[in-house]
């Protein structure tokens, strides 16, 4: 498995993109990876926009981004409430600096912006949030996936399976 000892950050929150959560979480189990699912609260269910839950096992403040090999960050309406939390916003910072995957979905690119971590970044995202990445200072371009460095971005669940196969390219690396 190549991806055995890797180990990732699933951010969750309320009303995430259910597919856009559980196809990679699933995906890099299957290759061997540890994905832990970190939420504001520990041990809390979080419920997706269509109704599958999602149990963190850990709280933002019980982990370390250095710790990890990566992150990966839900659409839905969950990155609008991740955005919030200044320890998801060092988790993304911190990954940045190291050049660490940082996998971004549909709305998650709000998070990357709030982050600051856009500028001058080939990215796509969700049409709907095009002029939020843009005006945060990146290159979008309308594409099922773009990877720019370690930051791997995709548009919708239906662009799940090139952009999972991508992330876990850069976390074999």
């Amino acid at each position: 498995m190549r991806l055995k000892n890797k180990k990732v950050i699933a951010l969750v929150e309320h009303e995430f993109e259910d597919l856009e959560l559980w196809y990679p979480v699933l995906r890099l189990q299957e290759e061997g990876a540890q994905v832990d699912l970190v939420g504001k609260e520990a041990n809390k269910k979080y419920i997706g926009k269509y109704g599958v839950p999602a149990e963190s096992a850990y709280a933002f403040t019980d982990v370390h981004a250095e710790n990890y090999d990566g992150i990966l960050v839900p659409g839905g309406w969950a990155p609008d409430k991740l955005r919030r939390y200044s320890e998801v916003l060092d988790f993304i910072k911190i990954m940045d600096n190291q050049k660490k995957p940082i996998g971004q979905i549909c709305h998650a690119g709000w998070v990357l912006i709030s982050a600051g971590i856009l500028q001058g970044k080939k990215v796509t995202s969700t049409p709907g949030i095009k002029d939020d990445m843009t005006n945060a200072g990146s290159e979008w371009s309308d594409e099922a996936v773009v990877v720019d460095g370690h930051i791997i971005s995709s548009r919708r669940p239906p662009d799940l399976p090139p952009y999972v196969k991508a992330f876990a390219d850069k976390l074999a690396d």
